[in-house]
């Protein structure tokens, strides 16, 4: 990469790379910790849209360059609340991941605060470096959380942990965010990346069918309490005439790679 295009980067505050079936977002601000301001929530949603309309890209990863994943919002956008305007580009940015189809990663160094946490919890599995400190901090600022974030904190962490951290606003370690389910996995340092390359790597070899749906059904039972009749015969007729079994089945037989023939809609 040559001077003038790293140079060019570094104002780009919102960075997509695409890897064959991998896409990574980071978000490129770490002179601010990666506080994200309006214009990021809004390049945020944008990407992760036009991420989902590729049928080529499976998994999404969403990290924070630098020693931060996102010291949350920009404080100096708050001055009036983070009603508005505002509110109405943060929360189709964060819907905007909850609904990308694929399995989503976040991967967490230094501080995950506030809007952090809210990115994070928006993905389907959290990785962090021991480095990481946690924390939800409206009552810092005097702020009645948006319910989108909100009810996805008491999901991940149920109600208790939820209201102990929103209630204090203290900064908690890695090794508790494990404990209350706000993480997945903690790594040091050094190993967590190579973690997350094996991960992703292990997806990517996975049936994208097998995947997708059972995002879709999982999410499903965490909004509803259950598997609605017509999902369920929607991803059984989708299964029956993808192929997909026929040749997981033939591959494994076989002992060759497989090749899934499936891609979403």
């Amino acid at each position: 990469m040559s001077a003038d295009n790293t140079g060019e980067l570094a104002n780009i505050r919102v960075l997509v790379e695409i890897d064959g079936p991998v896409a990574t977002l980071t978000l490129n601000r770490p002179d601010k910790r990666n506080a994200i301001n309006m214009a990021m929530w809004a390049s945020i949603e944008a990407h992760v849209s036009a991420l989902t309309a590729n049928r080529d890209i499976r998994v999404l990863v969403v990290r924070g360059e630098g020693d931060h994943f996102c010291a949350g919002a920009d404080i100096s956008e708050l001055t009036n609340g983070p009603g508005g305007e505002y509110a109405r580009i943060n929360w189709a940015a964060e819907e905007a991941l909850v609904n990308f189809p694929g399995p989503t990663i976040a991967v967490i160094r230094g501080n995950c605060v506030g809007g952090g946490v809210s990115i994070a919890t928006a993905c389907d599995i959290r990785i962090s470096a021991d480095d990481a400190l946690f924390g939800i901090t409206p009552a810092k600022l005097g702020i009645v959380y948006p319910t989108n974030a909100l009810e996805r904190a008491v999901r991940v962490i149920g109600g208790s942990a939820a209201k102990h951290l929103m209630f204090t606003g203290e900064l908690i370690q890695s090794e508790r965010a494990l404990r209350i389910g706000l993480v997945d996995e903690v790594h040091s340092v050094t190993a967590l990346n190579n973690r997350v390359d094996e991960l992703v790597a292990l997806l990517v070899e996975r049936s994208a069918l097998t995947q997708v749906a059972t995002k879709a059904m999982i999410d499903e039972v965490v909004r509803e309490g259950k598997v609605k009749p017509k999902t369920t015969l929607y991803w059984e007729t989708e299964m029956d005439k993808s192929g997909e079994v026929r040749e997981g089945v033939a591959a494994f037989l076989a002992k060759r790679p497989v090749r899934w023939p499936w891609k979403r809609s």
